[in-house]
């Protein structure tokens, strides 16, 4: 595993910051709309897959990344958000909206796609067919 320079980890977590307070803000706009609720939740996971291409790149660029390094460094992101997630969650529910529960499993769901595309991302190129 390549390491991390402490600026890139800085910019991670902020990076990771960042990320949680946009998502919270999308959850809550969303939310009245029925993105937590009957079909909406899957028309909403399912966007959440190729949303979250994009800010994965971005954290590659912004943290200088090397081959190697996505999957950590969405690991680092990801960690700071879900700190501020669950804190969040039990000090301001309200950022959320009305249906905790709903948001709560948007945030796991793409907690998931987040670190399921940087596995894959992060995959060594093979050779030779393989």
């Amino acid at each position: 595993m390549t390491t991390f320079t402490a600026r890139q980890i800085a910019i991670l977590i902020v990076f990771g910051a960042l990320l949680w307070f946009g998502a919270a803000l999308l959850i809550r706009a969303l939310e009245p709309l029925g993105a937590l609720r009957g079909s909406g939740v899957a028309l909403f996971y399912a966007a959440l897959i190729p949303g979250t291409y994009p800010f994965i790149l971005l954290a590659r660029k912004i943290g200088r990344l090397q081959p190697g390094q996505t999957l950590i460094a969405v690991v680092i992101a990801t960690t700071t958000a879900s700190f501020l997630d669950g804190t969040a969650l039990m000090v301001y529910p309200a950022l959320y909206g009305a249906d905790r529960g709903g948001a709560g499993a948007a945030i796991l769901w793409g907690v998931g796609v987040g670190l399921a595309l940087a596995l894959v991302m992060d995959r060594p190129k093979r050779g030779n067919g393989r």
